[in-house]
């Protein structure tokens, strides 16, 4: 079967996760959490790549960023893969694949899901019980977002500059927003549209993502369809 092609809208951000293979470690090591980071800062400057949040864990990788044309984030993540893959094969020992296939990746529409979905990034040592809060977890974008920790792979999206008329004050205003859990409903929507593709917003959105992407944007309904009476 043909791959279907990425979605992009342009000025759109994108959520994607990357696993090892066979959900195998591709993290060992503070250096390789720390060469991954350099790489993708790199990587993100040449090809046009905004990101917004991440998170690295242990097995997998978490992204939240706006790509400037169609092939950035494609070309960000490939150049970020060569480079780590022959990185962490020599620091190992090891050959062969590290990543598990492609990447995965929705469009998600931002003025609904955005700051959501960098709640869920940020969230996922929680969530995963390896810290108790997420300023605890190193390897990823919180404190940045929150504190103010100085981080020179993040670009802010429009969103998040409009939590505060100051820095400290949309910090602020972001610190806020993970005294309330996500809903269920808004875990369930992220998990499915990131892990199939689809994409993360109301009818309007996906309808616009359609027309511009020439492709569905949600499945079809399941079972046969329904027979109109005469």
């Amino acid at each position: 079967m043909a791959r279907l092609p990425r979605y992009f809208v342009e000025g759109q951000p994108q959520h994607l996760i990357q696993r090892g293979n066979n959900r195998e470690p591709v993290f060992a090591a503070e250096s390789d959490y720390r060469f991954y980071l350099d790489c993708l800062q790199d990587a993100a400057d040449r090809h046009g790549c905004a990101i917004h949040a991440y998170v690295l864990m242990t097995n997998h990788v978490h992204l939240l960023a706006t790509p400037a044309t169609p092939e950035s984030l494609s070309k960000t993540l490939q150049s970020v893969g060569r480079r780590y893959v022959q990185y962490f094969n020599y620091t190992y020992e090891r050959t062969g694949t590290l990543w598990e296939g492609r990447y995965k990746a929705t469009v998600i529409d931002s003025e609904a899901y955005l700051l959501t979905c960098m709640r869920y990034i940020e969230l996922n040592p929680v969530r995963a019980g390896m810290v108790g809060h997420p300023s605890d977890y190193p390897w990823s974008s919180y404190r940045a977002n929150a504190v103010g920790d100085d981080n020179a792979i993040l670009t802010t999206q429009l969103l998040y500059r409009r939590l505060g008329r100051s820095a400290v004050a949309r910090q602020a205003a972001y610190r806020q927003l993970f005294r309330a859990q996500i809903g269920k409903a808004d875990l369930e929507a992220i998990r499915e549209a990131t892990n199939k593709a689809w994409v993360l917003g109301n009818d309007r959105f996906r309808e616009k993502v359609e027309a511009l992407a020439g492709r569905r944007s949600t499945p079809r309904p399941r079972g046969r369809p329904r027979k109109e009476s005469s």
